[in-house]
């Protein structure tokens, strides 16, 4: 399927919003917020900046730092000189950011004053990497630019781009080195068409109606109020605040450094906040907790603003959506996609329609469910198999055609992305997710796949976290293995637990045996560690 998005450039079209509607908010923290105005005149004169340091159409931008407004502002300007943003986990060592920052070639790196120290060891091994922004304070150093020196220079004029410019999207690398989805700005585009639609309105196709569109939405107050509570350098933030900003809405972050549920819901009601990112169990745990807290205390803070909760990247369990459904009146939104595609599914959970089910979606417009030898699954008949997307896709990966080719095949004269989630289809054409055949367990010939075991083990309401792994064994090849985190000061037989698994599940996937953790380990994005989980119950 063609784009009719193929000129319009996501910066172009934040100027035109900017000149529209320059007196309202763009983005927000705790401490402050910037209007349209702001967001552009700062991300103009970082522009500026990193041209003057040589930094040009094509150039790689990392961005190896926290959620704030920084983030948000670099971004644009890249995209002012039509340079290409790469997201970096800021968790990652020596050894991982030294490959992100070479495997993308970046020339410049938007960095945290915490993590400076890393920057410096690595700067050395990356020869391409010329132009080094520090958020924050810190000793003057030579080789580093202040970033609010970057942004006090004078605005770079604007100038004409294409939709064909790019953004680079970072995947993961739970089961390999991360790679770099490519998608262009046409691409971009046309994964907001829900966004739009739910608007009331259609993707914008110009400039000059990508400016009317946000003032006709902010006019009516329609306008998304958006809290990025996951890092921005993950997916399910970075491409949901794309599309807030692309109708002119705000886009809200968090100041601490580490997920602070207390200070998420003080900004639901402090900036009027109207929808939640979060990636999963991870997040909606803790914020799910404090909410019962602060109502229980007789501190019940004004949330009514919030009017939808959206998830993506890692399972959304049943019993805690119902629990947030019992404390507030709004939409859950599963969304299910990935780095590869936005859109595939959804699953939409409200008071009104209570299926809590987890890991059952509904396909999007443009996806399937595909044999290994490229057929449709029919609904109802048992089978498996793979999701695929077939609009809108990314370029591909950066320096990567074999796997480009592997991950957007042509089938049938067309081109699909099938990242590899493997999935069933129900007589009611909704879908069982199964998860990634990258993880998939062969045990004594049948395949198990640890979401679906993870998810029954999750129904019991003192597990707080879990993964599923195989383990190396005579008899069955691999052995299920659950790594289970149960409720502090909580104590949980392991037969009980089983035996709970076994009214669910065929006994084949039950889990051989489980082993308890302290603490599940988890990305800063929520996803599952399965290479530490597996160790762990190695060792133990």
């Amino acid at each position: 399927m063609s784009t009719t998005y193929g000129n319009l450039n996501i910066a172009t079209a934040w100027e035109a919003i900017s000149d529209e509607i320059g007196d309202l908010t763009a983005i927000s923290s705790s401490e402050n917020s910037k209007s349209w105005e702001e967001f552009e005149k700062r991300s103009a004169s970082l522009a500026k900046t990193f041209s003057e340091k040589g930094l040009k159409r094509d150039s790689k931008v990392a961005f190896y730092c926290y959620n704030g407004s920084e983030y948000l502002e670099g971004q644009f300007a890249a995209f002012k000189i039509r340079a290409i943003p790469a997201n970096v986990n800021y968790r990652y060592l020596d050894e991982e950011l030294a490959y992100i920052l070479n495997n993308a070639d970046a020339e410049a790196v938007l960095f945290d004053s915490s993590l400076t120290e890393r920057v410096d060891s690595v700067r050395s091994r990356c020869p391409k990497l010329k132009v080094f922004v520090r958020i924050g304070e810190g000793s003057s150093q030579d080789w580093i630019t202040n970033y609010e020196d970057a942004v006090n220079n004078d605005p770079l004029p604007r100038i004409d781009r294409s939709g064909d410019d790019l953004w680079f999207l970072y995947t993961g690398g739970t089961t390999g080195s991360p790679k770099a989805v490519m998608w262009s700005h046409a691409g971009l585009m046309g994964g907001m068409t829900e966004t739009f639609r739910s608007l009331g309105e259609k993707v914008p196709e110009s400039f000059e109606e990508a400016g009317k569109v946000a003032k006709r939405v902010t006019g009516e107050g329609k306008e998304i109020r958006q809290l990025c509570a996951a890092p921005l350098m993950h997916g399910t933030s970075s491409l949901t605040a794309l599309g807030t900003h692309m109708h002119g809405g705000l886009v809200a972050t968090l100041s601490s450094r580490t997920f602070d549920p207390k200070e998420l819901w003080e900004m639901v009601e402090k900036r009027r906040i109207t929808m939640l990112t979060i990636v999963g169990d991870a997040f909606a745990r803790p914020m799910i907790d404090e909410l019962e807290a602060s109502l229980e205390s007789g501190n019940a803070r004004d949330i009514s603003s919030l009017r939808l909760v959206m998830s993506s990247g890692v399972m959304f369990s049943a019993p805690l959506k119902e629990r947030l459904l019992d404390l507030h009146s709004c939409t859950i939104l599963d969304a299910l996609g990935s780095s590869e595609g936005t859109g595939m599914g959804k699953q939409v959970t409200s008071r009104r329609k209570k299926d809590t089910g987890t890991a059952r979606f509904f396909l999007g417009e443009h996806t399937r469910v595909i044999s290994e030898d490229g057929e449709e699954i029919e609904p109802g008949s048992e089978k498996t198999g793979k999701l695929a997307l077939g609009y809108p896709l990314p370029v591909g990966y950066y320096k990567d055609p074999e796997k480009t080719e592997s991950t957007f095949p042509t089938i049938n004269g067309r081109r699909w992305s099938i990242p590899g989630d493997w999935a069933s289809v129900e007589k009611d054409g909704s879908i069982t997710l199964l998860g990634r055949g990258s993880e998939c367990i062969n045990t004594g010939g049948e395949k198990v796949f640890p979401e679906e075991v993870e998810e029954a083990l999750k129904i019991n309401p003192l597990v707080v976290d879990c993964n599923v792994v195989g383990l190396p064994d005579e008899r069955w090849g691999q052995a299920v293995t659950a790594v289970v985190e149960v409720e502090p000061g909580e104590t949980l037989e392991e037969v009980e637990l089983l035996n709970d698994v076994k009214e669910r599940l065929a006994g084949y996937k039950v889990p051989k045996s489980v082993v308890f953790v302290e603490k599940l380990k988890r990305g800063p994005n929520g996803k599952s560690d399965y290479r530490w989980a597996r160790e762990t119950a190695q060792s133990l």
